[in-house]
């Protein structure tokens, strides 16, 4: 237990740390890519999470789950499937996700009847069922300026069905079974950091 509280505050530190590379970007990027190469190939060997066939979607992008993200434009040309995952990151000192039940509740940023609350600043949602989900800051001003999240998720084959066929052969390519899909080239750091979270179990 001790372990994996301590993984985990790491992971929350490297957190910060990335966000505040990203106003060096030019300097931190090799760094980051080098970093995440050698976590990924560590969680792989260990039989890690990387190995699943999923995708794993690092809300905003570069900047996290933050205003200047523009966290609509993110997600409007994104599919979402049963199995993916989705990562949230952002400083837990600063802000926290709630995710509520209904269309209503997220159009109003009405926060007051919560599913469930995200506070660890790098929080990860496992989407095993199809359906909308919604999700906003916790701070109602930030939410009524566009920090929230609408998706839809879809099993694999209501996606593959509107995707023209030969663009679906051209993408998939000789893919390994078993393969991961990683949203954001420059998000790669995160994914072996969350990667390894997940593998640990915290």
């Amino acid at each position: 237990v001790n372990l994996r509280k301590t993984v985990k505050d790491t992971i929350v530190i490297l957190t910060e740390t990335y966000h505040s590379l990203l106003k060096e970007r030019e300097m931190g990027r090799y760094l980051m890519v080098v970093v995440a190469l050698i976590i990924t190939v560590l969680s792989v060997s260990l039989g890690g999470p990387l190995v699943e066939a999923t995708t794993h979607h690092v809300v905003g992008g570069d900047p996290g789950w933050a205003l200047s993200s523009n966290i609509a434009l993110w997600s409007s040309d994104k599919d979402f499937a049963v199995g993916d995952t989705i990562w949230f990151t952002y400083s837990a000192a600063q802000d926290s996700i709630t995710e509520v039940g209904s269309k209503e509740e997220f159009e109003s940023c009405d926060l007051s009847n919560p599913i469930k609350m995200y506070t660890d600043g790098v929080d990860r949602v496992k989407l095993d069922g199809k359906g909308p989900r919604y999700f906003t800051s916790a701070r109602p001003e930030d939410c009524k300026n566009g920090l929230k999240l609408h998706i839809v998720v879809q099993s694999e084959s209501e996606i593959a069905m509107k995707k023209p066929v030969m663009v679906e052969v051209l993408a998939a390519g000789p893919t390994p079974s078993g393969a991961v899909s990683v949203q954001s080239e420059s998000t790669l750091l995160f994914v072996g950091l969350l990667g390894m979270l997940y593998y640990i179990g915290v």
